[in-house]
């Protein structure tokens, strides 16, 4: 019996052999570390944790600006510079209105919305019937003025040909007085000598009076021939000035019946067909409505601090938005002499409650020639100026709409 309680009693206090022999030994604590964990250590911990985020987050935002300010000054010193000086506008043409002087029925119509015309082209035609009817009417009065003319010209003639002959019946008349008045002096002396009776002198002194009494009469038929004469030519006056009324009437119609014939006064590009063939207009009557491609400017707004710089005839070069790949060449032609607020359409970069200047450039007539059909009016863009002529255009912005 006390074998076997022995035996049991070693059994339980003897720990099992694996257990002991798999389970590692604590480690001990490290010497240097239990010397400086201590609490003010793990309070400095915890504040230097507190702090940390917060720097890092500025420092990584001063080089997020350092950055974007390396970065603007590197694409700043490709685009404008201090030498330049931009500004947002639109393209503008001169507007011109094709319209009928007077008032009819549109006939034809030749040209029609896109159509490039050139100065001179007939675009239109108006009805001339009525105006045909006329001149013809006019053409004739003029043939019966010419005829009456003829007429008054030919009565001339007749009394002047009566005129002579009543100058030469003066003539006559006054040789016959001359004879009787020497008849009578002789036989007044032979009556004084008794060798002629007084009734041959009586007969005589009779037939001198009769001589004078027919140069009277025939002087007065003269006088009277050149009044007929006088009169005869006042009509000719009159049918010819009949026949220039008629003249000047055929010229009036003629020229109403070339207005009839619309004619484009510049080259440009048809942008309204406003009327339609059959159309009834009124004097001023608009038919087409055309934009002159050879006088295009862009207006733009520049601060008072560029505008100032800005000179006649500086250059301008044109970015469009709808052809962001060209550069199309300006000249300034015009530059406000009076300031004025930002208009509402156009965005600058100064505060809206400064002032502007307006500024207008036109491009060349060359490059509108060769880009024609590119340019329409209203088409917005950038418009860069060089405020400096020493200064050399960045790459980006050199012409390149003439290539």
């Amino acid at each position: 019996m006390a074998t076997a309680i022995d035996s049991k009693d070693s059994t339980q206090q003897t720990p099992p052999t694996n257990s002991s022999a798999d389970k590692k030994p604590e480690s001990a604590p490290d010497p240097a570390h239990a010397k400086t964990d201590t609490p003010e250590s793990s309070h400095f911990r915890d504040r230097a944790r507190r702090y940390l985020k917060p720097a890092l987050g500025v420092a990584l935002l001063a080089i997020i600006v350092v950055a974007a300010y390396f970065i603007w000054q590197h694409y700043r010193a490709k685009g404008l510079g201090e030498g330049f000086a931009s500004g947002n506008g639109r393209i503008e043409a001169i507007e011109l209105d094709i319209a009928a002087k007077a008032p009819g029925r549109i006939k034809e119509i030749y040209a029609d919305e896109g159509d490039v015309v050139t100065a001179g082209q007939v675009v239109a035609r108006m009805d001339t019937d009525v105006l045909r009817a006329q001149l013809s009417q006019a053409q004739a009065q003029e043939s019966q003025a010419r005829n009456a003319t003829n007429t008054a010209l030919a009565m001339v003639a007749q009394h002047e040909s009566e005129q002579s002959a009543e100058a030469a019946v003066v003539t006559q008349r006054e040789a016959e007085l001359v004879v009787a008045e020497k008849t009578e002096e002789r036989t007044r002396i032979l009556s004084g000598q008794h060798a002629a009776s007084i009734q041959e002198l009586d007969e005589d002194v009779a037939r001198r009076r009769e001589a004078s009494a027919a140069v009277a009469a025939s002087k007065a038929q003269l006088a009277a021939s050149q009044s007929t004469i006088n009169a005869a030519n006042s009509q000719v006056l009159g049918a010819q000035s009949n026949v220039a009324a008629t003249q000047a009437m055929e010229g009036q119609i003629q020229a109403q019946i070339d207005d009839t014939v619309l004619k484009a006064v510049r080259s440009g590009r048809v942008q309204y067909r406003i009327a339609q063939p059959g159309e009834v207009i009124g004097a001023g009557g608009k038919v087409l409505s055309m934009i002159d491609l050879s006088d295009v400017t862009i207006t733009f707004f520049l601060p008072e601090e560029s505008a100032g710089r800005v000179a006649i005839g500086s250059e301008v070069h044109i970015v469009l938005d709808a052809t962001p790949e060209d550069v199309i060449p300006a000249t300034v032609t015009f530059v406000a002499n009076v300031a004025q607020f930002t208009p509402k359409s156009v965005e600058t970069q100064s505060e809206r409650e400064k002032l502007v200047f307006r500024v207008k450039a036109r491009i060349s007539p060359d490059v509108l020639r060769k880009h024609a059909s590119q340019m329409k009016s209203g088409l917005p863009g950038m418009a860069y100026v060089r405020l400096d002529s020493a200064v050399a255009w960045p790459t980006k912005l050199a012409v390149r709409s003439q290539q």
